[in-house]
């Protein structure tokens, strides 16, 4: 089993509260990059934040590990020195940073509300204080992006269909890559309209459920196999990307609905 590996003085990530609950080669990538990120950045650092399914202790084999680097400023000289421990934490836990000024926190938001609504409702802080927890979005703002972020995903969806549905596996891989957005999107949704869901897969189906009743329960079936990189029945992937599909243009139009003057 591959044990965690440690700097001086840096915490075992095995016994360190922030990591403990992950992967084990996930806590001890995440913990060298921290430890390096401390040690070339220094007071630059503001925060380190993990956000996604690995904040909730929910990565698959399959998930992507993503991390947000608050800095006070850019230094393109001393973020230079991270490159290497950045590139081995991308090959050995597919880690994808996103570097964020602290004075860009609140515009980043409002330009990219659906993915920051989803990072304020799931986020772990692996270094220093919270930087997202005066953050708030304006309902008009997250819908008018949640609108935009569907629309996307239609088109997306559609344009996979075109290019990959005679090839049953390149069909399944981009079906997994639909849930993500959708079940984000969802997620959203329901916290926009007061009904927060346990995990973002919940939402997507209770989403469903009520726009279409039984409707997609299959295809939701099938978007978690193909999410877990299962083998899928043959033309399964194609009859789910057909419904999913409407399912995405049906969550769009509640958008649009929720957008209306209220009276």
């Amino acid at each position: 089993m591959r044990q965690p590996s440690t700097s001086p003085g840096t915490p075992d990530p095995a016994r360190d509260p922030s990591l403990m609950d992950l992967p084990l080669d996930v806590a001890s990538a995440l913990g060298d990059l921290r430890a390096a990120a401390r040690e070339v950045l220094g007071e630059q650092l503001v925060s380190i934040v993990l956000y996604g399914s690995g904040a909730e202790g929910r990565l698959r084999a399959t998930s992507d590990v993503n991390i947000i680097l608050i800095l006070s400023v850019f230094d393109a000289e001393k973020l230079a020195q991270l490159r290497d421990p950045l590139r081995v934490a991308e090959a050995a836990i597919r880690l994808r940073p996103m570097v964020l000024k602290q004075d860009e926190i609140q515009m980043a938001a409002g330009a990219f509300a659906e993915k920051f609504s989803d990072i304020l409702r799931r986020r772990r802080v692996l270094y220093g204080q919270d930087p997202f927890a005066d953050v708030s979005i304006p309902r008009e703002i997250v819908l008018a992006r949640l609108g935009q972020v569907l629309l996307n995903a239609v088109l997306r969806m559609r344009e996979q269909y075109l290019l990959r549905s005679l090839r049953e596996e390149q069909l399944a891989r981009a079906l997994a890559d639909a849930a993500g957005p959708l079940r984000s999107c969802a997620a959203t949704l329901l916290e926009i309209e007061g009904h927060p869901a346990e995990t973002p897969k919940a939402a997507l189906q209770r989403v469903a459920a009520s726009l279409g009743a039984t409707r997609w329960e299959q295809a939701l079936s099938t978007l978690s196999a193909a999410r877990d990189r299962q083998l899928l029945p043959p033309g399964a992937a194609q009859r789910a990307f057909l419904d999913l599909i409407p399912l995405a243009e049906a969550m769009r139009e509640q958008v649009q609905r929720l957008r209306q003057p209220r009276p």
